[in-house]
């Protein structure tokens, strides 16, 4: 482990370090095994925990950074169940099914330099700066450490199988044999996507892995499915092999995106509705929870389904928090990321994955055709801009657009803007000066003439 003095534990630098839902920074000039060591002692002071599970992923620092965790963990006096290399939504049902709090060593997209700390209560009850994590930060800046009675125990357990298992009781896959591309990106779907689709078997899926050996710096593209660069191999795999289907993950397996038989990708917004419309067939009248940049086509088939559509601010705190208030069976965000009542109301990119394969291996049609009557709108995907002051940018445009006939505003996550033929949303970036725009119309030019009248406003000089 490293020593105490590192610089990790500047208190500067570890308020840099502590975002708003985990800690994130580059390794080892601002996350080390001293800061991991010190996360893990704070932690089980603040959460009170008497046992603690740990995962991390394939990134060469992890391994070193958890047991350091674990270390400062059983100082505290807690006894550490370590679970070795895991996807965060393994953590997380490691999290329920042992029923304890937990913690993940992860980066998940960022690049090869960064590593990071995903921590959660017990059930998989998300900590975030305003529910645990500002309290965890200031005892490691401080240096603090309360005295304990105890050492705990650190051991050993392997549940991968038991949450592939899990995973294929919420969403079970039977019908006609599937081509399956998968595309791991290096990341820990490597890990788990093995496990998950070796219990399917090969009479009912074949699968075509790609880039399933674990490596942190990412030799192949960034795992990142977000962004439509890092689909280009997964789309020609597809397209070479004739697969019915690709999925892309991203570093931690958290999030999944889908390609098509014809090689496009699927808009997470499409894989929103389609999920809702199932979890709605087995829990008729359930609320459904998506974020205010899903397409306008999602709470329209919610409704359409029977079920009461509930829109959120953008990301996983309000999304969470909002389906405990509402006991929503399903949440989906444009991001990729698919949360699920049965799933602790975690995320998990495997879960929303096999929704998919189950809704397609169910009918004779392609992809593209299953997922038609889903995919209503067009998009432009977000767009963002370098702004000097971004209110007063927004304050421009709602001056421009909001006294149009038809036109509704609302202010719940920065500003949108909607009629009946179009929607867009802008909406600041918390650490960066950007400016970030999505747009939808009733038809492509629509959308497109939107997208570019908006852009224009915002990157006018003013």
């Amino acid at each position: 482990m490293a020593d105490d003095s590192s610089s990790t534990l500047d208190p500067a630098n570890v308020r840099a370090v502590f975002k708003a839902y985990d800690v994130r920074g580059t390794v080892p000039d601002q996350i080390d095994e001293a800061l991991a060591h010190a996360t893990g002692r704070a932690y089980v002071q603040v959460v009170g925990a008497r046992e603690v599970v740990v995962g991390h992923d394939m990134r060469p620092s992890s391994p070193g950074m958890a047991a350091a965790f674990a270390a400062g963990a059983s100082a505290a006096g807690a006894d550490v169940v370590m679970i070795g290399l895991a996807s965060t939504d393994q953590l997380y049902f490691a999290s329920g099914h042992l029923d304890m709090p937990g913690a993940m060593f992860t980066a998940s997209h960022n690049p090869a330099q960064y590593n990071g700390i995903k921590m959660c209560r017990t059930k998989a009850t998300p900590i975030g700066l305003d529910t645990g994590l500002a309290e965890i930060r200031d005892l490691v800046a401080s240096g603090e450490e309360a005295p304990s009675s105890r050492t705990g125990k650190v051991y050993e357990t392997d549940v991968l199988e038991a949450y592939a298992a899990h995973l294929l009781t919420l969403a079970p896959v039977s019908g006609r044999r599937l081509t399956v591309v998968a595309d791991a990106g290096n990341g820990m779907a490597g890990h788990t996507a093995p496990a998950v689709f070796g219990l399917l078997g090969a009479e009912q899926v074949e699968l075509v892995p790609m880039y399933f050996e674990l490596d942190g710096s990412f030799p192949h593209h960034e795992a990142n499915p977000i962004d439509e660069a890092n689909l280009a191999d997964l789309k020609a795999k597809v397209l070479e092999t004739g697969a019915d289907i690709g999925l892309a993950f991203d570093g931690d397996a958290d999030r999944c995106f889908l390609v098509d038989e014809r090689g496009h990708g699927v808009s997470p917004s499409t894989l929103t509705a389609l999920i809702a419309a199932r979890e709605l067939a087995k829990h008729p009248g359930s609320t459904i929870i998506h974020n205010l940049i899903t397409s306008r086509a999602v709470p329209e088939i919610v409704r359409e389904h029977g079920g009461h559509p509930v829109r959120t601010r953008v990301g996983h705190s309000f999304i969470k928090a909002t389906m405990a208030e509402t006991d929503a069976v399903f949440g989906g965000e444009h991001s990729g990321h698919f949360y699920f009542r049965d799933f602790w109301r975690a995320d998990s990119g495997m879960l929303a994955a096999l929704h998919a394969l189950a809704a397609l291996a169910e009918t004779d049609l392609t992809l593209s055709e299953l997922l038609g009557e889903y995919e209503r709108y067009p998009v432009s995907g977000e767009i963002n801009s370098v702004v000097d002051d971004a209110a007063a940018v927004m304050a421009d445009l709602e001056a421009t657009y909001g006294g149009q006939d038809g036109v509704v505003t609302d202010h719940l996550d920065g500003l949108t803007v909607s009629h009946d033929d179009w929607t867009f949303n802008v909406r600041p970036s918390n650490t960066e000066p950007l400016l970030r725009l999505n747009a939808e119309g009733r038809d492509e030019p629509t959308m497109e003439r939107m997208r570019d009248e908006v852009l224009a406003e915002i990157r006018r000089e003013r």
